[in-house]
Order: structure tokens, then C-alpha cells, then sequence
């Protein structure tokens, strides 16, 4: 996972998503040898020489300012995901700055763990870096299936997603929550460019899936941060779930996910019928947290 190479790529995928009326440039018509918008217009739009804009593309031009990048990420109309994914790929920060040491073993925070013991009622689990799944609860379980009885190393949320048949019909919208789980996979391949665990995770589901080499080659960035999923549960049936990811300010590689219904909806009748349907295998178990 090159940094420069990802970079060259990010801003390729950007300009070609472009179309000059997009950006209020004159077309003047006839045939684009490259799809969306020529280097020269966005340097143009950004205000830099064409020659500079070509050599940070093609990843020659030494750590760009903060400024000449954030005119770039005007430019290209990137949103804030996007813009935060640009300046890591074009200004890595020194390894031995990054927290935490690429490739090294995760412990769940402390206080996620309590949060985790105390949510009974509600699907959470504990994501570390690279979506790997490091603690859950009896609730998470219920919802998304036992992540103990899963070898360590296969204990990931996109690899569950793209490499269980079973995902597929868990997930009602099951392309969307891919996608996603794509574009978060490309933003943390920004985080910790150097983290052999991650290069290897993207590789087997680049080799693996299909699906996931053709979204990964388009670049998506994003954040996960709170939305919507649509479950179609083998016990319950059809669950429209509220996810929340509650990060420590000091630490984004770990982060709490939540998965909850509004009070007096036909999803929180469903969820309510499902821990109970659950609840006793979840007491045959060894307590109701589970870690890696």
C-alpha cells in the first residue's frame, strides 16, 4: 500500500468523476482522450502550475503544503473524508510518530470494555484497526453471530462481509454495507500505510472477492460514523437498526459500535424478541463478553 501510489490513484478516480460544467469550465465540445477533467484544468482551478500538479499526481513532488492540498481538494469538490485521506497520502507522517505501532497486537481500552459490560440490551462490539472485531457482547451475538466461535484471524467485519455467503442475506442492502466497509478499509489504508496485517487483509479480499478489487480500484473514502442498517435476521426477519461509533479522542484505532431502535417501532418489538429468543445459549456461554 504505496502512499504514492494511492496518491496518483486518489486524484485519478477524482478528476475523472468530474465533468467540466461541474466545475464551471468551458467545454468545447469533441472527444476527451480521459474521462472527467484534464490535469491542466484542475491545476488551473487550483491554482498551480500545470507541471506541479502533474508531479504530485504521479507522486515526484516532495510533501505539497497543507494550502496547495486543501486547494486541491476544493478543486476536485472533495468532501471531508476525502480532503483528511488526501493530505495522509501526500504528507505520511514519520513511522515512528504513528500510534499505534503498525502491526502490533490491539488491547481493548479499558473503558470501552465497562461500556461493553454494561450495554445487556444492545448489539455492540469493539472495532479495532482495520475493522478486526475485538470484543463483542451476548447482544452482538444474537444479531451478527458468535464471533467466538470464528478463528482469531478471521474475526473482521469486512471479512465476515465479502467472504461469509451468510452476510449476504443478513444484510438487507448487503452492496451498500460493502461499500462502506470498502471505503472505511481505504481511509485506514491511509491511517497505517505500513501496517502488514492491513496490507494483508486488503490483499486476500482483493484476491478473494471480486466485488472488492472492482470498489477498491475506484477509491472510495469514508468514515464510519453513524447511519442506518437494514438486517433480514433467520429469526426475526426484517430489523431497521440505528449504528453509533464512539471513539476516544485520544485513540481513533478503537471504536465502540452500537446498534439500537426507536422505542415503539416494529424493529424494537423484533430486537426485544431476538435477545430473549438468545438469551439462553448467551448464558451457556461463559459470560456475556467475549474478546480477542
Amino acid at each position: 500500500m504505496s502512499p504514492t501510489i494511492d496518491l496518483g490513484g486518489f486524484l485519478k478516480t477524482r478528476r475523472s468523476r468530474l465533468r467540466p460544467e461541474d466545475v464551471a469550465l468551458p467545454d468545447h465540445g469533441g472527444r476527451r482522450r480521459v474521462a472527467g477533467l484534464r490535469r491542466e484544468e484542475i491545476s488551473r482551478l487550483a491554482g498551480v502550475s500545470v507541471d506541479y500538479y502533474t508531479r504530485i499526481e504521479q507522486g515526484r513532488a516532495s510533501s505539497p503544503s497543507p494550502a496547495v492540498l486543501d486547494a486541491l481538494a476544493r478543486a476536485l469538490r472533495l468532501d471531508r473524508d476525502e480532503t483528511r485521506h488526501l493530505h495522509r497520502l501526500a504528507q505520511p507522517r514519520p513511522a515512528a510518530r504513528r500510534t499505534p505501532r503498525p502491526g502490533a497486537e490491539q488491547q481493548v481500552r479499558p473503558m470501552l470494555r465497562l461500556l461493553l459490560e454494561e450495554l445487556r440490551d444492545v448489539p455492540a462490539v469493539v472495532m479495532g484497526r482495520g475493522m478486526d472485531v475485538l470484543a463483542w457482547n451476548a447482544a452482538a451475538c444474537a444479531l451478527l453471530g458468535d464471533y467466538a466461535a470464528r478463528p482469531p484471524a478471521e474475526r473482521n467485519i469486512a471479512r465476515v462481509t465479502f467472504l461469509d455467503p451468510a452476510s449476504r442475506e443478513l444484510y438487507a442492502d448487503w452492496t451498500a454495507c460493502a461499500r462502506e466497509n470498502v471505503a472505511y478499509l481505504r481511509m485506514e489504508a491511509g491511517r497505517y500505510p505500513d501496517d502488514p496485517v492491513l496490507a494483508a487483509l486488503i490483499g486476500e479480499l482483493s484476491l478473494r472477492s471480486e466485488d472488492f478489487r472492482r470498489w477498491w480500484a475506484a477509491h472510495p473514502v469514508q468514515d464510519k460514523t453513524s447511519g442506518t442498517k437494514r438486517f433480514h435476521h433467520p429469526v426475526v426477519g426484517d430489523l431497521d437498526l440505528t449504528y453509533e461509533t464512539l471513539r476516544a479522542a485520544d485513540d481513533p484505532s478503537q471504536a465502540l459500535i452500537t446498534y439500537a431502535a426507536a422505542p415503539g417501532t416494529p424493529s424494537y418489538d423484533a430486537l426485544r424478541m431476538l435477545l430473549a429468543w438468545a438469551a439462553p445459549a448467551a448464558a451457556d456461554r461463559s459470560g456475556g463478553l467475549r474478546q480477542v
